[in-house]
């Protein structure tokens, strides 16, 4: 069967239309907050969406299609969407804040407000879906809180930042738990990968003196 005409294939496509998965977003630099907090939103849903996903697709095979006329099932994707792109922004944050001030670090405690910020402005944006559960507003806080407890200098670089996103795929996908215990190590290892492009990306088009100077001429 061509590609274009397999059933799984043409809803694969849907999604990611629908959902803008396979749009990685502006690709312009990074030289103000507000900037930065754009590439948060967009890179961190981006690498929500593809793993969640991603995983549902690889686990249901070709029964994939037949999920999605489960209301319940759809409910609990639209859940874990939104909680996996919490664990995304609260590790792409951690990161990308820490690469601001290994640039420079005499600006660090300007950086933390910053960033602070900067994270605020993103939940801010995003309000309090509907779909996305009870438990939204909690998350929301536990990102808060780690953006402001974070020790800027001391993350260090590649995956060091990266610690909630691959756990919280294998949280709060709607898979079984038993199915989940088999597959962690390699839920956890597609997350992973998947931020290595963005965090190449994020070196490329960060200006660290332009997001620092610009933040410190608009307080």
């Amino acid at each position: 069967m061509p590609e274009a005409d397999n059933p799984l294939h043409r809803l694969w496509a849907t999604l990611r239309s629908h959902l803008g998965l396979g749009r990685h977003g502006h690709a312009g630099p990074i030289d103000s907050p507000e900037a930065l907090g754009r590439f948060l939103d967009e890179r961190a849903s981006f690498v929500a969406q593809t793993s969640l996903y991603g995983y549902l697709q690889t686990r249901s095979g070709m029964r994939y299609p037949e999920l999605f006329h489960d209301d319940a099932f759809v409910a609990s994707i639209n859940v874990a969407k939104w909680h996996l792109w919490l664990d995304c922004l609260s590790d792409l944050a951690v990161y990308a804040g820490s690469r601001v001030a290994r640039h420079t670090p005499d600006e660090t405690p300007r950086i933390a407000r910053m960033m602070v910020g900067v994270v605020e402005d993103v939940l801010r944006h995003a309000g309090t879906p509907a779909e996305a559960g009870n438990e939204f507003a909690a998350h929301c806080d536990r990102v808060r809180d780690r953006v402001a407890g974070t020790d800027w200098l001391t993350v260090g670089p590649d995956e060091a930042a990266f610690t909630e996103s691959p756990a919280g795929l294998v949280r709060w996908a709607p898979v079984k738990d038993e199915l989940k215990a088999l597959d962690e190590e390699i839920v956890r290892n597609s997350v992973r990968f998947r931020w290595q492009a963005v965090r190449g990306d994020l070196l490329r088009q960060l200006d660290p003196h332009a997001v620092v100077d610009r933040y410190r001429l608009s307080r």
